[in-house]
């Protein structure tokens, strides 16, 4: 499923934040408020990576991830400048890119040493890799041989992840829903998934990682954001189980140390301008959602979640530090920059 058509257009969005809307209440309401369940709360900032939007806009703040340096990169569908980098603070290092019109996934790995990106591109219909500064060192193209694509336009994905072997994974999240199985020669492996209701389908298998906190067998964990479910496979993609959240709409999962982080763009019905973050345990279980509805469980069974105060907007993804703060950039927001949850 691609994304959702709202009528509200960005020049409307942006009058928003200057004339009172909610998100301006938000932004005054809740400046340094704590937010988030149990173990894990958060203190809010609102101006984290704020800049001059004339030299260094964004359009919608698709992904974030922390490098090898300590230094957090920001993925952007502006090309102007599609990667913006900063410091822990929000101070700016230096901005790249102008290529990627639909910049959507960006995924770190870091390959002997060396910092590697891969960029999926939902408007070239394709993933790139690149160095940490830049210079393109791979593309998987639209992936014509695996025969479930007659047109190159079918194919528009969305998420990357990358196993410790070499082998890359591509969700094609806006299109036709399978999960491409690469070497990393960028030979086709693989293909599974595919649109449908079945357990081992998916509805907008939107984000995808590797779930490694069981060193000896690791897994594939892949959104089904329509379905508001978390599906988890083996590396050669058979279906194993599911994780449901109902009233969540999540991006990708974010693993980090026992824990995965979900950034869920709309809560409830699919409410427009929601969404919260959602964490949960080494169990698998919600124990914290900073910006929505205390979790609640009755007979094993996870009650329906819902955003409780008006913070984010359509939350797209969570970068976890290494001070396990949280960075949350967001989708069809007015152009802002992320925000920042300092861990209390």
């Amino acid at each position: 499923m691609k994304r959702r058509n709202f009528i509200q257009n960005t020049s409307i969005a942006t009058m928003g934040l200057i004339t009172g809307t909610p998100v301006l209440n938000a932004m005054t309401s809740y400046k340094d408020a704590i937010i988030g369940h149990g173990t894990h709360k958060y203190k809010i900032d609102l101006n984290w990576g704020a800049l001059n939007a004339n030299y260094y806009p964004v359009n919608d703040c698709h992904e974030m991830v922390q490098d090898s340096k300590g230094r957090i990169l920001l993925l952007t569908n502006n090309t102007k400048n599609n990667v913006i980098i900063y410091d822990k603070k929000g101070n700016l290092i230096e901005t790249w890119g102008t290529d990627y019109p639909g910049a959507h996934g960006l995924t770190l790995k870091n390959e002997n040493g060396t910092d590697m990106l891969y960029i999926a591109d939902n408007v070239r219909n394709e993933v790139i890799k690149t160095t940490i500064d830049g210079k393109v060192a791979q593309i998987f193209s639209y992936p014509k041989e695996s025969g479930k694509y007659p047109s190159k336009n079918q194919y528009i994905p969305t998420e990357t992840a990358v196993a410790d072997n070499g082998d890359v994974y591509i969700a094609d999240g806006y299109g036709e829903q399978y999960i491409m199985h690469y070497n990393a020669q960028g030979k086709l492996l693989n293909t599974f998934g595919g649109k449908g209701d079945a357990d081992h389908q998916f509805y907008n298998a939107h984000g995808i990682c590797i779930d490694n906190r069981d060193a000896a067998n690791p897994t594939l964990l892949i959104t089904a954001r329509q379905q508001n479910k978390l599906k988890r496979f083996t590396m050669d993609g058979k279906y194993i189980n599911s994780i449901d959240l109902p009233g969540a709409f999540i991006c990708r999962p974010v693993i980090a140390g026992n824990h995965i982080y979900l950034a869920t763009i709309w809560s409830g019905d699919g409410d427009e301008g929601s969404g919260f973050v959602s964490i949960l345990d080494e169990n698998n279980t919600l124990i914290s959602a900073p910006g929505g509805s205390a979790p609640s469980y009755e007979n094993g069974k996870l009650n329906k979640m819902h955003q409780a105060i008006k913070i984010f907007h359509h939350p797209h993804d969570v970068c976890v530090d290494d001070d396990e703060n949280l960075y949350v950039a967001q989708w069809n927001s007015g152009k802002t920059y992320p925000i920042k949850l300092s861990r209390v």
